[in-house]
């Protein structure tokens, strides 16, 4: 009985991640379509005017992204929750903390580097977990996974660090999200410091991750070959 509602809440969790993973694909695949819709409108490849056209389904699937870190928690993927939680918290915090109080923060470059980076990295990786959970994999699909970051990883770090930096001015001049003595609470707490911190960090944890990835490329790639070479 307990072997059967075991296999039960198994089919459960692959179908309700394969919806998720399949939702997520589509989503991060019409943002990559209104970006390049503005591109062509105005025969630029540029940043002004292009956040608000993006905002609401942006705010929506990269929130969405919380339930990733639940899933890993409560043992439904095999992966680090704590890791997880790092790559989506920083993302959060550049969207909703960094992007969304600051007009200017918005026509940045910054905003365009890390969508470009963003879209094109959920699409693949989105795709690529829908995939194997249905138990087809296509190798090219799994070459990108894992080659692909190479170049969009830096790109995205590199537009949410550039994002942080053009928030400063704005934090400085209104103190957004701080709090100072007196209050209620009696805590003090300075966003401004918060910025510097996360621009302190940006950089190790970046290189952490960076070089996980190429760990589990070498891993998963190197597998491949060989298991390429021996059915040849």
């Amino acid at each position: 009985m307990a072997e059967k509602r075991s296999k039960e809440i198994g089919v459960i969790s692959k179908g309700y991640l394969l919806l998720y993973n399949i939702v997520q694909t589509l989503g991060w695949s019409y943002l990559l379509i209104i970006c390049c819709q503005h591109f062509i409108s105005q025969n630029a490849v540029t940043s002004k005017g292009l956040y608000p056209k993006v905002e609401l389904m942006l705010k929506v699937f990269q929130t969405a992204a919380i339930l990733e870190i639940i899933h890993c928690a409560i043992g439904i993927v095999p992966s680090s929750a704590m890791t997880t939680g790092m790559q989506v918290f920083s993302r959060l915090c550049t969207v909703w903390l960094f992007t969304v109080p600051d007009k200017e923060v918005q026509n940045n470059t910054s905003i365009l580097m890390y969508l470009t980076a963003w879209t094109i990295t959920e699409i693949i990786r989105y795709s690529f977990y829908a995939c194997s959970l249905v138990n087809y994999l296509p190798y090219f699909l799994q070459w990108c996974r894992y080659t692909f970051f190479i170049i969009l990883y830096p790109i995205g770090v590199t537009g949410e660090m550039l994002t942080v930096i053009a928030a400063i001015p704005f934090v400085k001049k209104t103190g957004i999200y701080s709090m100072s003595l007196p209050n209620a609470m009696n805590i003090s707490f300075s966003f401004l410091y918060f910025l510097y911190f996360c621009l302190l960090i940006y950089l190790p944890a970046f290189l952490m991750l960076y070089l996980y990835m190429f760990r589990q490329r070498k891993k998963v790639l190197g597998s491949s070959r060989l298991t390429s070479t021996k059915v040849d």
